[in-house]
């Protein structure tokens, strides 16, 4: 009977530890998406457009490709153990 209550509890600890980091990952993301949101709208203004220039195709690659190594190095803080 222990090792099943034990179990359990594991269970929710393993489920409640992952809940914590993608609540933290996804207000982080909104944070960070909504502050370059409004410096790319402002720095838009301040220069005297109606609207914010369209971003060119190769300015969204080169983007991707730096959101991608973002990402990455996260990835790799989470493969490191706690020294």
């Amino acid at each position: 009977m222990t090792s099943e209550v034990h179990a359990d509890l594991t269970a929710k600890s393993d489920t409640a530890w992952k809940l914590r980091v993608y609540l933290l990952g996804g207000l982080v993301g909104l944070a960070v998406g909504l502050l370059t949101a409004y410096f790319y709208a402002r720095v838009s203004e301040e220069n005297g457009f109606a609207q914010p220039n369209r971003i060119k195709t190769m300015d969204a690659l080169k983007l991707a490709v730096s959101l991608l190594s973002v990402v990455r190095q996260i990835t790799d803080l989470g493969a490191k153990r706690g020294d």
